[in-house]
């Protein structure tokens, strides 16, 4: 069954198109500040998942203190659009990016995170560049494994060069504790926090992250922000992780069946290339809202492969279905364009302005 709204989407701007609720955004936005401020934590969302200027400015309209990038070219496309207070949270390294750096640090307050002194040994050129300090927070790994340091010393460390670098300004920690694992967060921050204060260092920034988290606001005794970024859309994962409803989720991908060659399968005009193969640890590839039965079992890049084994009513050739992805992140650096609703009407596109900044 295609609703007016998907039949009215499916002509002008055909399918896959991907579809954001104006709506659905305002309140998560909304919803996410006040539980922020609830806290007493600030919130920093990260740009990565809407990679879009005009969401941006509207985050921070409703009280986000700044932002949160994980390339330099998302952030060269913040600056440049006016947004200001950015958060690097990924190691930047070579001479070029040092350029592209400094170059941005004229325009715009800038903070980048580290895990290692050769990363640090080469952010004084762009301050160098800039004329003015770069922050720097120290990344630490509190149990995920993936970039920061894996022990407080370490971090402590990193903290005190940092401080004794020119033109760099130690700023704090930056963290993303697993969902089940802030109590050694907390252990790991206490004893960063002392050792440095043993030098005479204090931690301005205490950041952590991020969206399947928001059910830990609060948690660690010391954080100053959170950074938050799927909850501006949110998805199946967020779903899964327990701080989203299906209303919640303000993007949909509309997407056409195209063929039902057999009477328990059936493909769709949105693959790989749309919904991405990231299956965030889910069964299947997306939900759909039309046929919550039936699973999005394969792809390849063109095509979604339909499994109606389960469904009692099963689409039809030319039927447009609206899929909630597992992962919206990766959806939306797909497209260079949304397209936007309220009310259930059309009022519009957004250009995704930041998508495919790979460095």
């Amino acid at each position: 069954m295609t609703t007016p709204l998907a039949a009215t989407i499916a002509r002008e701007y055909g399918t896959p198109a991907v579809v954001i609720d104006m709506d659905r955004v305002e309140a998560n936005i909304a919803r996410v500040q006040a539980q922020c401020d609830a806290a007493g934590i600030a919130n920093r969302p990260h740009i990565k998942t809407h990679k879009s200027p005009e969401l941006a400015k509207l985050q921070v309209a409703a009280g986000a203190r700044g932002i949160t990038c994980q390339k330099i070219g998302e952030a060269e496309v913040m600056a440049a659009a006016g947004l200001d207070d950015i958060l690097i949270s990924y190691n930047l390294l070579g001479e070029e990016k040092m350029q592209r750096l400094g170059r941005l640090l004229q325009t715009a307050t800038v903070t980048v995170a580290a895990d290692n002194a050769t990363v640090i040994s080469d952010l004084p050129k762009a301050a160098g560049l800039a004329g003015r300090p770069l922050g720097v927070v120290i990344e630490c790994d509190t149990g995920r494994k993936r970039a920061g340091v894996e022990t407080p010393a370490e971090a402590v460390e990193l903290a005190r060069l940092v401080a004794a670098s020119p033109g760099l300004a130690f700023k704090g920690f930056m963290m993303y504790p697993a969902e089940d694992g802030w109590p050694e967060a907390q252990k790991f921050l206490d004893t960063a926090l002392a050792g440095i204060g043993l030098d005479g260092l204090e931690a301005e920034i205490v950041s952590t992250g991020g969206s399947p988290n928001l059910k830990n606001l609060g948690r660690l005794k010391g954080a100053t922000e959170h950074r938050p970024g799927t909850y501006i859309y949110n998805d199946r994962m967020q779903i899964a992780a327990g701080v989203a409803s299906l209303d919640d989720c303000a993007l949909m991908v509309y997407s056409t069946v195209v063929s039902r060659a057999g009477p328990e399968r059936g493909i769709l005009d949105a693959g790989s290339k749309t919904l991405t193969s990231d299956t965030g640890g889910l069964d299947g590839h997306g939900f759909i809202l039309e046929h919550p039965e039936a699973k999005i079992a394969r792809f390849a890049e063109e095509h979604g492969f339909l499994d109606l084994s389960k469904c009692n009513e099963r689409p039809k050739v030319g039927d447009v279905l609206r899929i909630v992805p597992n992962h919206v992140c990766v959806v939306v650096n797909m497209v260079d364009e949304v397209v936007m609703v309220r009310g259930g009407e059309i009022v519009g596109t957004l250009p995704v302005a930041a998508r495919g900044k790979l460095r």
